[in-house]
């Protein structure tokens, strides 16, 4: 079986799973993925050629591979996400797949408001906030109008990954706290869902394992752990030893600043990703948790690493 962006934090976790399992796994990146036990085939997404010798041989592929950011050229988003989508859907019919797993994300239904105790909604791309969501969400819906009996195509959102060895959530939350520009938004308490990666992998392989029962479909996977989001950040913070925010911003004003910054970066964009964006800004202010007994029992699958072990093991590698 193929998977897709496993350089990636969670791509890398998925492949090793699915390898462990005893699977002979091969991968498909731009550059090595570095997972033991497995075979790199290097590419870009955006090269049909690549892709179709990438799917030849495979009869079931999970796709990861994504463009990841909060700010850039939206025809990049669309060329990677969508564009990449639907040729590596293309590529696997022609090959004759027969299972392939979508990793998606909430993003693709959330429109600012708050999310609380439910399934997941149907994408929406016309809602969705950023260039990212909009362009995942279009995939995600590609993706399952490809579904047949022939290939049976099933969608996994991961709310909110993090564990150690994570560069983007938990990195950029201890490089801000460090540096004193992380405030919390609001009072900090609006109830987010998180997932521990190991947790994400599992949720992962097991949908592949049953993607002939749920085909069709979209799951939405997190911990189901609902915690405050100034609980979330204090507890990454206190695992690399840096101080928790103490300071705090209207979340009305993050969201209108998360705007203006967006829309300056548009004309002249920084080094790194924005500060702040209104998707941002919501983000962390606004609750978003889900109901996961769906989720669970569709996919004969339970967390194995509850957020406290996981902020243990957090802790751990920064020691």
């Amino acid at each position: 079986m193929l998977v897709t962006g496993a350089s990636g934090f969670l791509g890398r976790a998925v492949a090793a799973r699915i390898a462990a399992a005893g699977h002979e796994v091969f991968t498909f990146q731009r550059r090595a993925s570095g997972v033991p036990g497995v075979a790199d085939r290097l590419g870009s997404i955006g090269d049909p050629v690549s892709v179709a010798r990438a799917v030849a041989d495979i009869d079931a592929v999970v796709h990861l591979a994504a463009k990841v950011s909060l700010a850039g050229e939206a025809a990049d988003f669309e060329a990677v996400n969508v564009g990449g989508t639907r040729s590596l859907l293309a590529a696997a019919e022609d090959a004759g797949a027969s299972r392939f797993v979508y990793v998606s994300s909430p993003s693709v239904a959330h429109a600012g408001a708050s999310i609380v105790g439910l399934d997941a909604l149907p994408a929406d791309p016309d809602r969705a906030r950023g260039d990212y969501a909009r362009t995942k969400a279009r995939a995600e819906l590609i993706a399952l109008a490809a579904d047949s009996p022939r290939l049976r195509v099933v969608a996994v959102r991961p709310h909110l990954v993090w564990g150690p060895g994570d560069t983007q959530l938990v990195a950029r939350i201890v490089e801000r706290a460090r540096a004193g520009r992380l405030p919390l938004l609001g009072h900090g308490a609006a109830l987010i869902d998180t997932t521990y990666i190991d947790n994400a992998a599992s949720a992962i392989a097991a949908a592949l394992e049953r993607a002939d029962a749920v085909h069709g479909r979209a799951y939405v996977v997190t911990n189901g752990e609902p915690r405050p989001v100034a609980e979330l950040l204090a507890g990454m913070c206190e695992a690399a030893g840096v101080a928790a925010p103490g300071w705090r911003v209207p979340a009305v004003l993050a969201r209108g600043a998360g705007s203006l910054i967006e829309a300056a970066w548009r004309v002249r964009p920084g080094a790194d990703e924005p500060p702040m964006t209104r998707f941002l800004a919501e983000q962390l202010s606004t609750a978003h948790w889900f109901d996961q007994r769906q989720t669970r029992a569709d996919l004969h699958w339970t967390p194995e690493v509850t957020l406290d072990e996981g902020f243990r093991r957090l802790a751990a590698s920064y020691r």
